[in-house]
């Protein structure tokens, strides 16, 4: 007599088994997994009501966009700018509305184009493909990532820092950036260049008011959000710092974390995976 698969067998069955580590293996992280963000790679944004979101930045995978954000909060371009795009379910966005205010000189007007990362190097990688890519997985040191086959990119999750910019062959200056405050915006990724990843402080863009206007942009000065400062966690005075940690990838117990999402404990059911529901494994340093 037939009898239908349960569906986390047929799961299983489709994705192939995780290692036998991973099977056995707590998820839960231990000391040693957790590694220092330095200092110069968190961008701390301090709004004028005093409420401060931390931002990691990609800069191994970002270089050129990565360095001209470093000019731009070097120069406190970002001071006295605003949150001026607030869509539902698609995007914050911040900098100058007006895209009038000059740029540093030093500024690199049309960085080399970062959608891509160069090779796949997950260290884990997920049991099932998903709609945008033949495989995702996360970097050892915690970035969620795809590929096609060729190609690899830093996938646009939600909290995700991208550069906003116009028409091609233009990747933006780094000076426009915005963040997923939905669903993932996976459509976006290879089109526009991943420099970060909100690490704490999301809800303050997730919970901004929602504009009604064209693309989501603000229609008054008064909807928009004030930022008083953007620096990097180094230019602030050393017992002042903040400092974070990323949850290392590279070992049985985060195999085990996949394992989990992928069969919790009943009465949940598991469908599958994207990369992004893994979050960003990052906490304040203990």
């Amino acid at each position: 007599m037939f009898r239908p698969l349960h569906a986390l067998t047929a799961l299983a069955l489709l994705a192939g088994p995780l290692p036998a580590c991973a099977q056995q293996a707590s998820p839960d992280p231990v000391a040693a997994d957790w590694h220092d963000i330095p200092d110069d790679e968190m961008m701390v944004i301090t709004l004028t009501d005093g409420r401060q979101i931390f931002i990691r930045l990609a800069k191994r995978f970002a270089p050129g966009h990565v360095a001209n954000i470093g000019t731009l909060i070097n120069a406190h371009w970002w001071d006295g700018s605003t949150i001026y795009r607030v869509q539902e379910n698609w995007v914050a966005q911040w900098g100058d509305v007006t895209e009038q205010k000059p740029l540093p000189p030093e500024i690199l007007r049309r960085p080399p184009a970062e959608f891509e990362i160069g090779s796949f190097e997950a260290a884990q990688r997920l049991p099932v493909r998903d709609a945008y890519s033949t495989a995702s997985g996360v970097t050892a040191d915690g970035w969620p990532i795809a590929t096609d086959g060729s190609a690899a990119w830093l996938t646009h999750c939600y909290g995700s820092v991208g550069v906003a910019r116009d028409s091609l062959p233009d990747t933006g200056t780094g000076a426009e950036l915005f963040t997923p405050i939905g669903q993932s915006a996976r459509r976006l990724d290879r089109n526009y260049t991943v420099v970060g990843r909100v690490v704490e402080g999301m809800e303050v863009f997730s919970s901004l008011p929602r504009s009604a206007a064209p693309m989501g942009v603000y229609a008054t000065a008064g909807e928009r959000t004030g930022i008083a400062s953007v620096r990097l966690a180094s230019q602030f005075p050393a017992d002042e710092r903040p400092h974070f940690q990323y949850r290392a990838t590279d070992n049985p117990r985060y195999a085990a974390l996949i394992d989990k999402k992928m069969h919790p404990d009943a009465p949940m059911v598991a469908t599958g995976l994207e990369v992004c529901d893994l979050g960003p494994g990052v906490r304040r340093r203990p």
